[in-house]
């Protein structure tokens, strides 16, 4: 059998795995320094606690996993002979791969809840898959980095989700734009052009808007049914850059003029701030997942800095009033963000910003030059690796070529070589090897320089 894995899926190499786990820790730390606490949830959930919470397109996106056994057993054998996919699913599947990490922790607070002190901030590091198309920066499974707070409708944590983004992105050397919108003000552009019965139609176009231009959003809004008036009118509003322009256009609209005040709000908390990356409005951002109430976010590599990389958002979110309703537990708000860690990666990787020491996790190698030196050398490396050095030993005492090959391939930037000579006088040979400088010093010495 030739050896595969799955389209969308990939294996990943020491170094990459050393890398990635760069980002984690970066994004982590900055998580964890804004007060989040860590938790976990399963892989796979209810099916009926995945589905309707993503929207139309999402839905289409999720993983079924089917039912145990003879799955057709108890199977919707008319559903499927008449095609009806909908019908057969829930008979065929109970459970399904999480799309993301939102409504997964939105079920766990309520399972949780009375454990928990609102409000609850939480992150989250943990895989996803989605039946989507593969292509560059587009995976089936993938790591999400998630921050949620629940509890609290204080615009105040839209305004520290704002100043996560640019303190990451900031550590992690990436120029990135920052954009925000509020759901309320696209709910008021459709309430005034008059089709609040077509607000979904209308934000799933306009979420595409990056893939398709606005020619191709107002006639996706045609084929749902909004009036070419009212397209044409969505098409002008979705020109303007600024809260100030938008006012007037949204003052009959209740419900817009409080996503305006909102998003006032959060700029307003964030004066003084000194940001790394730049915060904008944008009115064409849309986010088409259906639970998405309030403030959105969205994250891209600045263009202007990197005209030739080509990739989507690499982080997004946004706040969520309804989301454990549908569980039972109303009234309770939640905002957040996260970061697309596998489209980061690839940014990153792209344009060349991982450290050299992300790479250099082994700092020194033990090299017996013969049997009688190889237990002398394996003490002495125990020596070492209690000092807190990361350090290895060429499993046997082969020629001196072998196992220098085999240090240069593991990118070990210094050996110590045991010979008879160095073992009778307790000097032992220190090869740096990016330099080719040799030293005769002790094993106390070495220690020492290493720790450096």
């Amino acid at each position: 059998m030739k050896p595969s894995i799955l389209k969308g899926t990939r294996d990943f190499t020491p170094e990459q795995v050393i890398k990635r786990n760069y980002i984690f820790d970066t994004i982590k730390r900055v998580f964890i320094k804004y007060g989040f606490q860590p938790i976990e949830t399963p892989a796979m959930e209810n099916l009926e606690t995945l589905t309707g919470k993503y929207g139309e397109e999402g839905d289409k996106l999720l993983f079924k996993v089917l039912n145990n056994g003879n799955f057709l057993e108890k199977a919707d054998k008319n559903a499927i002979e008449n095609g009806d996919y909908k019908k057969a699913v829930p008979s065929l599947s109970k459970r399904g791969l999480r799309y993301d990490l939102t409504v997964p922790f939105a079920r766990f607070v309520v399972m949780n809840q009375h454990d928990l002190a609102f409000p609850f901030k939480r992150y989250q590091i943990q895989p996803v898959w989605r039946a989507d198309n593969p292509q560059k920066g587009r995976y089936q499974e993938f790591y999400q980095c998630d921050v949620d707070v629940v509890g609290s409708d204080s615009l105040v944590y839209e305004a520290e989700l704002s100043q996560i983004y640019d303190e990451v992105f900031a550590a992690l050397g990436v120029q990135v734009v920052i954009s925000i919108n509020n759901r309320k003000i696209l709910a008021g552009l459709a309430e005034a052009v008059g089709i609040e019965d077509h607000f979904m139609d209308m934000t799933i176009a306009i979420d595409k808007l990056d893939k398709i231009g606005l020619e191709g959003v107002q006639k996706e809004m045609l084929e749902r049914g909004i009036p070419r008036a009212a397209s044409d009118k969505i098409a002008q509003i979705l020109e303007v850059q600024t809260l100030e322009v938008l006012k007037p256009l949204l003052q009959d609209s209740k419900t817009g003029r409080k996503g305006i005040e909102e998003l006032e709000t959060v700029f307003s908390l964030l004066e003084g701030y000194n940001m790394h990356n730049t915060l904008v409005f944008d009115i064409t951002l849309a986010r088409g997942l259906n639970y998405y109430t309030g403030c959105i976010f969205e994250v891209k590599a600045n263009t202007k800095v990197y005209p030739n990389l080509k990739m989507g958002s690499i982080g997004g979110g946004g706040r969520y009033d309804d989301l454990t309703s549908v569980f039972g537990l109303n009234n309770v708000s939640g905002v957040g963000i996260s970061f697309g860690a596998e489209r980061v990666y690839d940014v990153m990787e792209e344009l060349n910003l991982f450290p050299t020491a992300a790479e250099q996790q082994l700092k020194v190698m033990f090299i017996a030059l013969d049997e009688s030196t190889f237990p002398y050398a394996f003490r002495a490396l125990n020596q070492v690796r209690s000092a807190g050095i990361n350090a290895e030993i060429y499993p046997e005492p082969s020629k001196m070529k072998k196992q220098m090959k085999y240090a240069n391939a593991r990118n070990v930037p210094f050996v110590i070589l045991v010979g008879t000579e160095e073992m009778a006088s307790g000097k032992l040979g220190l090869k740096n090897m990016a330099s080719g400088e040799q030293k005769n010093l002790t094993l106390e010495e070495i220690v020492g320089q290493l720790s450096n």
